[in-house]
């Protein structure tokens, strides 16, 4: 494999560490945070990238092993959990990315192209991701941990996932620092003839803008629930809301929906919803609505429309804790509207990807304020992660999605 950048070599070295009692209680139990101030003792001269060995405090012997990140309150990132001896190299990183491919092969027996290859922490690799489009790997780095090992796990992700061409997207942080010389959206192996990439995805075709998008260019993780929603969509009308690039609309439209109407604020998400429908045939309308979500549902509702199926997935509104309180009043503000824009014997269906509010929390809402309405409703369903998002520890999980069928 050649790269098209060089890649900055950077050394490492290794740190003894040892942590208080109740952060040695969270790496035995498996946890990848080691927050900063768990740290008993280490090395004056830790540097990000280097390799924390933790030790117990009683018995001397190595608990895990970590990344070190100067300039994250979560101080250690735990790529091994375990006394077992490992050497942190090629094999190692190799062994992990096997694994992780594994468990994504059911999902590839499906006439599905796209797939997330390394899900964070919960794969072993915090504050990196991997998703593939097609013949295209995506790879978003969060952390410069990850800068000193960059070459081999490129390397073996290229080789597993088969991609003709490697991106490399960078969160906000990485573009600002100085200690390398990458770029956000460069194509570090092989070529890109255009940003944006089709794909598949359970048999209807889509595309993603590598280079510009959002993440790494699309969202995989509601994969499962858009092919639910595609098939519970047939001779339906359809309301997405916050559609992003349309995956719910596309889906009901490919599943032959009479008319979806996609409903977002950026005009930009909604001609990528329109040019996604395009790439299938589809009998039906498609709608689209420019807008502040809670602002034009309410538009709609004073204009007496309903629809037999409503989507409602909106972006994370708890981004730290201080704000969980308000992501739950926007939240049960969506219920309700979602349940006067919902038909007589219609589906409303509710998403979170909100880490902070946890998955019983909002269900316990949606059904508080359902409850509160006047209409008899059904709970029909509930759902999580799809299998390329693998849960390994309790903060690796944030989506969740109701289903609620209206009985009159």
């Amino acid at each position: 494999m050649t790269f098209n950048i060089a890649l900055t070599k950077i050394q490492v070295k290794n740190l003894a560490v040892k942590l208080n009692a109740k952060g040695e209680q969270f790496v035995v139990k498996g946890h990848p945070w080691v927050f900063s101030n768990s740290i008993v003792k280490i090395n004056d001269n830790a540097k990000t990238g280097d390799l924390a060995i933790i030790f117990s405090k009683n018995k001397n012997k190595v608990i895990g092993i970590g990344l070190y990140d100067a300039e994250s309150p979560i101080r250690i990132k735990v790529i091994h959990n375990a006394d077992t001896k490992v050497q942190i190299n090629a094999d190692f990183f190799q062994h992990k990315i096997e694994l992780a491919y594994g468990k994504r092969l059911e999902l590839l027996q499906t006439n599905t192209n796209s797939y997330r290859l390394l899900f964070g922490e919960n794969d072993g690799f915090p504050g990196l991701i991997a998703d593939v489009y097609d013949t295209v790997l995506v790879v978003k780095l969060y952390s410069e941990i990850w800068l000193p090992y960059l070459k081999p796990i490129l390397k073996c992700l290229q080789q597993i996932s088969k991609a003709k061409t490697v991106v490399m997207r960078l969160s906000r942080s990485l573009e600002n620092s100085n200690n390398h010389s990458l770029k956000d959206g460069d194509v570090i192996f092989g070529t890109l003839e255009n940003d944006v990439v089709e794909f598949v995805e359970h048999g209807i075709n889509f595309s993603a803008n590598v280079i510009k998008g959002h993440k790494t260019g699309y969202f995989l993780d509601h994969r499962a629930n858009r092919k639910r929603v595609g098939e519970l969509s047939k001779g339906k009308t359809v309301l997405d809301v916050f559609s992003y690039a349309g995956g719910f609309s596309v889906h009901a439209l490919a599943n032959g929906a009479t008319e979806v109407t996609s409903l977002d604020i950026s005009k930009q998400a909604l001609d990528m919803a329109r040019e996604n429908g395009k790439l299938n045939d589809y009998p039906g309308r498609h709608k689209t609505i420019s807008g502040d979500a809670f602002e034009e549902m309410r538009a709609l509702i004073s204009k007496g429309k309903t629809f037999d199926v409503v989507v409602i997935d909106p972006p994370s509104f708890a981004k730290q804790q201080s704000e969980i309180e308000l992501a739950k009043k926007k939240y049960a503000q969506l219920a309700e509207l979602g349940e006067k824009l919902t038909s007589k014997e219609g589906i409303l269906v509710l998403a979170s990807c909100s880490s902070r509010v946890l998955a019983q929390s909002f269900f316990d809402l949606n059904s508080r304020v359902l409850n509160a309405q006047s209409r008899l409703f059904e709970t029909e369903l509930k759902t999580k992660h799809d299998s390329d998002h693998p849960i390994a520890f309790p903060e690796g999980a944030y989506l969740k999605c109701g289903y609620y069928r209206f009985l009159e």
